[in-house]
């Protein structure tokens, strides 16, 4: 019994000293984004925040299309903001972009059987909410983040792909098991994750943020691949130095199937904007931008197009 009860203290104290100097950052900046929010919608039976942005070049008269962007883990949606840096891409191509508030404290997206659905049902409110206020264009609502915020956004696209048109996966910790995806609609999927990312490994295995292991990501974009009943195999390309890209076309209902790969990249947007330091999250690259890369791909994939 003293034996178990000494593994059980000793086990508690690895975690916590090992505890990487990252999460102490991601406290920081929590704290730091805590108020910057401008709207919330009442869901569930409580009321969540999120940060809206509508450029000055909204025009009332024409359909919108509508990107949903997802915060990290311990975060906050100012910093989705910031790392994504959607704002300046909605101004030069004119759509609306929301950042969402995870659930419970810290804000995370947890992923859980009770959770999830609570989630689901938040962002789908979200979005009646802004069809309500704003001309959004129906066929054109996307969906993307990063680290948790990019697994909760692969979420969407299983539990709301009636809606949502295509997702982004940055960097992403894919948590939810493939057997709770359903057999849900194809729906277009882009992904960018660095080798050299600790956080989300790209092999997939352990992490220290997650008492569970992480898929491998081209194991994963494979199994979305199949999902989505693409036929013939991948074609794959550099396109620059340090970054690969792996294509899955010929999908059902347009609904293609991209990863690319940084070599040496780490838990960062590439060429996003950097709140945390390098020696945190590891090397971003800035051979590709993702949110360009993200919107072109959003721009040719709308909901019910073939």
């Amino acid at each position: 019994m003293k034996s178990k009860k000494k593994k059980i203290i000793f086990s508690v104290l690895g975690i916590v000293i090992g505890l990487p100097l990252a999460l102490i950052a991601v406290a920081i900046l929590w704290f730091r984004m805590e108020g910057n929010t401008n709207g919330y919608v009442l869901t569930s039976g409580e009321k969540r925040n999120y940060l809206l942005y509508v450029p000055k070049s909204y025009d009332r008269s024409k359909p919108t299309p509508l990107i949903i962007s997802l915060h990290p883990a311990a975060s906050r949606p100012a910093a989705e903001m910031e790392i994504s840096r959607w704002n300046e891409l909605a101004d030069e191509h004119r759509f609306i972009v929301v950042y969402p508030s995870g659930s419970d404290v810290p804000r995370v997206w947890p992923m859980g059987r009770l959770s999830l659905p609570r989630d689901v049902q938040y962002i789908s409110d979200l979005i009646d909410k802004l069809e309500a206020e704003y001309n959004i264009d129906q066929n054109a609502i996307y969906a993307d983040g990063i680290s948790n915020g990019g697994g909760m956004a692969f979420a969407l696209s299983c539990k709301l792909s009636e809606r949502i048109a295509a997702v982004g996966a940055v960097a992403a910790a894919q948590s939810l098991p493939w057997d709770r995806c359903g057999d849900s609609r194809p729906v277009p999927t882009v992904a960018f994750h660095g080798t050299a990312d600790t956080f989300a490994p790209y092999q997939g295995g352990s992490s220290p943020v997650s008492p569970d292991n992480f898929p491998s990501i081209p194991d994963w974009t494979a199994h979305v691949a199949q999902r989505n009943h693409c036929k013939g195999d991948p074609i794959e390309a550099r396109i620059s130095l340090s970054v690969r890209r792996l294509a899955y076309v010929n999908c059902a209902e347009n609904a293609d199937v991209v990863l690319y790969t940084v070599e040496g990249g780490g838990h960062t947007w590439p060429s996003g904007g950097k709140p945390y330091p390098e020696w945190i999250t590891g090397k971003t690259t800035y051979e590709i931008n993702a949110s360009r890369v993200l919107w072109e791909f959003y721009d040719q994939h709308r909901r019910g197009a073939k």
